[in-house]
């Protein structure tokens, strides 16, 4: 298996990414009915942003801490900070799609001017860069988990790794702004 993934980590860059985006427009879209799902409290369901926020923010500090061990050329720690990072975000997204599905999207309570001049343009600021993300993340894991260290070197990991952390990091400090926008400002 691990040869072939080897040989052919573009494509199935491509598949996974097309499939995740899938499933995420679904559940964002209303596609993926309710009755599917397990129900949940309602203190749940209340309690999945809170959650979601503890989740961005210890994303930005693993985010940080992987850039900074793999400048120190710690890969081990590097591979352990990136592979708590995407925990971290399937967790997150998880749960977010799960309360997604459920209950929809969170309306915004705040002022129309905040709405239109600072909410709207950081939240497609936010998503764009989580879509973005996605091929990027799956391209530099896969590259990763296929091959030595040793070998990396000598693929577009780095390169890649680089820009994915950069996006990944600005998305999910984007998502907490949006967050506190949401449940804490307003």
């Amino acid at each position: 298996m691990e040869l072939r993934a080897r040989e052919r980590v573009p494509e199935l860059t491509a598949v996974l990414s097309v499939a995740s985006l899938a499933a995420v427009f679904a559940a964002v879209g209303g596609v993926v009915p309710a009755s599917l799902l397990p129900a949940a409290p309602d203190s749940f369901l209340d309690a999945i942003p809170h959650v979601n926020a503890v989740l961005s923010t210890a994303a930005l500090v693993t985010i940080a801490l992987g850039v900074r061990y793999i400048r120190r050329d710690d890969v081990r720690r590097h591979r352990a900070m990136m592979l708590t990072t995407l925990s971290l975000f399937v967790a997150f997204l998880v749960l977010y799609l799960y309360r997604i599905s459920l209950e929809g999207t969170a309306a915004f309570p705040g002022p129309d001017a905040v709405y239109q001049f600072v909410y709207l343009p950081t939240l497609a600021i936010h998503v764009f860069l989580a879509i973005v993300c996605i091929p990027l993340l799956y391209y530099v894991l896969l590259l990763a988990l296929t091959r030595p260290v040793a070998e990396l070197y000598e693929t577009p990991h780095r390169r890649v790794g680089r820009v994915a952390a950069a996006l990944w990091f600005v998305s999910f400090a984007l998502g907490d702004v949006v967050y506190l926008l949401l449940y804490v400002v307003y």
